[in-house]
């Protein structure tokens, strides 16, 4: 009898770990990261693969520790206003909205005429890795190696929202508890922002920019950075959370101090 349960706990085990969509994918981007001791479960979840992959879109080259391009991208339009880096970060035509021309990047200094990504959203992540190494994105394994691809094409995939269902475009406002947003932000996010978000300031001096200066003027950025991180720093992804939890503590941090 007792074999028979053990059987049963095994195989409860098994299915719990099929519900939660584990891959087959490298646990690390970069070779260097095989050195690292391995979690007693050496592949990755979804989730944390979708989580790298929104840091991915952010600013690729901070998350797989490899060399910042020096050249602006190829495909680029010459009516942009940016050049170098920049112009390789994924978020930089599509947005934080992933909208592009039909989002917050319709207009300004970040304006490209750039469709978005949310067409992508719920289809093949194979189908996405051919389109990120097209001739028109460029990109190759030895800029961004494959596994790293994975990971991008499965945020393009599962790990997109409609932002506009939670954040009003015409104010910019949040549609959020602040009182829940504020729970979560005092015990998770002030251990290293402060508790009113000025411990970090995100420009060089003299400029200031804090945690409730993004959330006010990009909301949108604020919150993709909420759910998945910040490249090449030790910011905790909150993508565990429900999206609406999520809102709630972007909808709090609109209400710390800007300056």
């Amino acid at each position: 009898m007792k074999h028979v349960l053990f059987v049963l706990k095994l195989l409860s085990v098994a299915a719990l770990l099929a519900a939660a969509g584990t891959l087959g994918l490298a646990p690390f981007e970069a070779s260097a990261d095989e050195a690292r001791p391995q979690a007693p479960i050496g592949f990755p979840t979804n989730i944390w693969a979708i989580s790298r992959g929104g840091q991915l879109y952010d600013k690729w080259w901070e998350v797989i520790e490899a060399e910042e391009p020096k050249t602006t991208h190829p495909a680029y339009p010459a009516k942009g206003e940016k050049k170098g880096s920049a112009t390789w970060r994924c978020k930089e035509c599509h947005g934080w909205d992933y909208k592009g021309f039909d989002g917050a990047y319709g207009k300004g200094s970040h304006f490209t005429g750039i469709k978005g990504v949310r067409g992508v959203a719920g289809i093949d992540p194979g189908r996405i890795r051919e389109i990120i190494t097209d001739k028109t994105h460029g990109y190759t394994e030895k800029m961004m190696p494959r596994s790293a691809m994975e990971k991008l094409a499965l945020f393009l995939s599962l790990g997109q929202i409609d932002m506009d269902r939670f954040i009003d475009r015409a104010t910019k406002k949040a549609g959020g508890d602040i009182g829940r947003g504020a729970q979560f932000y005092q015990t998770i996010c002030a251990n290293c922002h402060g508790y009113d978000g000025k411990e970090l300031n995100f420009k060089e001096e003299p400029k200031k920019e804090f945690v409730g200066t993004v959330a006010r003027d990009n909301p949108w950025e604020g919150l993709h950075k909420i759910r998945f991180g910040q490249p090449g720093v030790g910011m905790v992804s909150l993508i565990v959370l429900d999206v609406q939890q999520q809102v709630d503590i972007l909808a709090y941090s609109q209400t710390l101090p800007a300056k």
